[in-house]
């Protein structure tokens, strides 16, 4: 198990280099091990409005979920867990886990872990959508991937980035509904913890609501990290709504004043 920890820690401090942190510079990075040893990283995401801030396990678990992956079996940090993040990792998405060392935990009914393999693939097997239509058909079936013990309000979304890449998000809800995160919010971390520039339009679907957009949270890292993107929102049978960044959120807060 300690080899595999020991990679698994290596893997966190190399995704920390990813993190997006011109606010703080405090590089931090979470890595899920999957149960077929699959990998997933998550850095830490910051927003002008810091309370807004991605933590980085919380942007690791919701990848995992919003590419329909909850068998994770352990995390690390490439740091030790503030007490935060301690208790989020005994109730999370994917289960509870204990702690096996300062900086990693391990699911509570794990005692062998697998080898580390290749890292996950979170990208949708689905060709470019042609039109609104076929994006936003996307986003209904990425949709049902949402974790919504909470409020039972599956929202579904798909980022495409340059390249052609097609990122699911889906909101990720917990007890705790301060570590709860928006299905834009999830696309856009996973999108920044694998490394991807470009992001040029968003599908966003809510299943239960054909008024449905982003939230004002959703709007602000939009605005921060996609402000040239497409958001289409879904409308049902009537034509979708599409909006810009800005014309979301007029008058965003950027902080310039308070980057490094």
């Amino acid at each position: 198990m300690e080899e595999t920890l020991d990679i698994l820690r290596q893997k966190a401090r190399t995704a920390a280099l990813r993190a997006y942190v011109p606010y703080s510079a405090q590089h931090d990075a979470a890595v899920l091990l999957l149960a077929d040893g699959t990998w997933a990283p998550g850095v830490r995401v910051e927003s002008a409005s810091f309370s807004l801030v991605i933590p980085p396990l919380v942007n690791a678990f919701t990848t995992a979920v919003a590419a329909g992956r909850t068998d994770v079996v352990a995390v690390a940090l490439n740091r030790p867990f503030l007490p935060e993040e301690a208790a989020y990792a005994r109730s999370t998405p994917a289960g509870s886990f204990r702690e096996a060392a300062a900086d990693v935990f391990v699911a509570t009914d794990t005692h062998a872990l697998p080898a580390l393999g290749d890292r996950l693939v979170p990208f949708l097997d689905a060709p470019m959508p042609e039109d609104p239509a076929e994006g936003l058909a996307l986003a209904r079936e990425v949709a049902r991937r949402a974790y919504v013990p909470e409020s039972d309000f599956p929202v579904g979304c798909v980022l495409v980035v340059e390249g052609g890449r097609l990122v699911p998000g889906v909101n990720v809800e917990h007890a705790d509904w301060s570590r709860i995160l928006c299905a834009e919010r999830n696309a856009l971390g996973t999108a920044l913890s694998w490394g991807l520039t470009g992001l040029k339009t968003l599908y966003l679907t809510c299943l239960k609501d054909q008024t449905g957009s982003p939230c004002g949270a959703c709007r602000q890292l939009l605005t921060e990290l996609a402000p040239e993107a497409a958001v289409w929102m879904d409308r049902g049978k009537t034509p979708p709504e599409v909006a810009s960044p800005g014309q979301l959120l007029p008058g965003a807060f950027h902080g310039q004043t308070l980057l490094l």
